[in-house]
């Protein structure tokens, strides 16, 4: 019998898949999966809007652009991705956060943002 608990997002129960195409996350697994190297902490699954593209942009993060050499190919609106959890929550500081699906974000979100703010910004799945 396995001891190893399961990841879980932020509503407590395991981790969901984000996305597999693209393919997300910081372990490139599709999952919003994180590790102690992952300085960015990428752990709210967002579907992105242009809106959000373009201010993620703005502040020197461009995603929009393919980086073939990262595996990285380039968010278009609608795409959903694993988001550095500081980038959402200033996104959201300026009313430009994308939507979030609480069930692929990982439960470490919630050191950095509260869960009724999670909610407020949650896609109906």
């Amino acid at each position: 019998m396995s001891t190893t608990k399961p990841t879980l997002n932020v509503l407590g129960t395991p981790l969901e898949n984000c996305s597999c195409d693209p393919m997300t996350g910081y372990l490139r697994d599709g999952f919003c999966n994180t590790t102690p190297d992952d300085f960015g902490t990428h752990v709210v699954c967002a579907i992105v809007t242009k809106e959000f593209l373009d201010y993620s942009a703005s502040k020197g993060n461009d995603l929009m652009t393919a980086i073939p050499q990262w595996n990285f190919p380039g968010l278009k609106p609608g795409d959903k991705w694993c988001l550095c959890v500081s980038r959402w929550k200033q996104a959201e500081k300026v009313n430009c956060a994308p939507k979030v699906a609480l069930n692929a974000t990982h439960e470490l979100a919630l050191k950095f943002v509260s869960l009724e703010l999670l909610k407020e910004h949650a896609v109906l799945s």
